[in-house]
């Protein structure tokens, strides 16, 4: 076994002998920089919201629409029965429950804040990871 490490090693010292050092061109971290960049932009695909501005438009218009038609030209008496029977459900269901005007604050504003916050935090993370 000793006799062919020493075979090897000895084949290892020719072909390290014979070939030299490959020292790389001038320009090779310009060139590997430069391919990067160009890898690194292909990558990044642009923002595209989940729902689209004429999507948005649309289901404004719509809404509208069905806002305007029920005050316009549904009938009064239609809507004034239909909102009383509404009306007299959701009160016998509440009438039992009493809510003190600290929780009632709380439930009012807290969902305003959150909405606050979840845009400063959007604003912030736009600015931190912006390229």
């Amino acid at each position: 076994m000793k006799e062919e490490d020493k075979n090897l090693e000895n084949l290892i010292e020719k072909m390290m002998a014979e070939n030299t050092l490959q020292s790389p061109s001038a320009d090779f971290t310009s060139n590997l920089m430069s391919q990067i960049l160009v890898a690194e932009k292909a990558k990044i695909k642009p923002y595209k919201p989940l729902i689209s501005i004429s999507t948005w438009v649309f289901i404004g218009v719509a809404l509208a629409f069905l806002i305007a038609y029920n005050v316009f030209f549904a009938g009064a008496e239609n809507n004034l029965e239909i909102g009383k029977s509404y009306t007299d459900k959701i009160s016998a269901i509440v009438s039992g429950i009493h809510i003190s005007k600290t929780l009632l604050y709380a439930i009012l504003i807290v969902p305003f804040m959150v909405l606050i916050q979840v845009g400063v935090l959007k604003n912030y993370f736009d600015k931190k990871y912006q390229l």
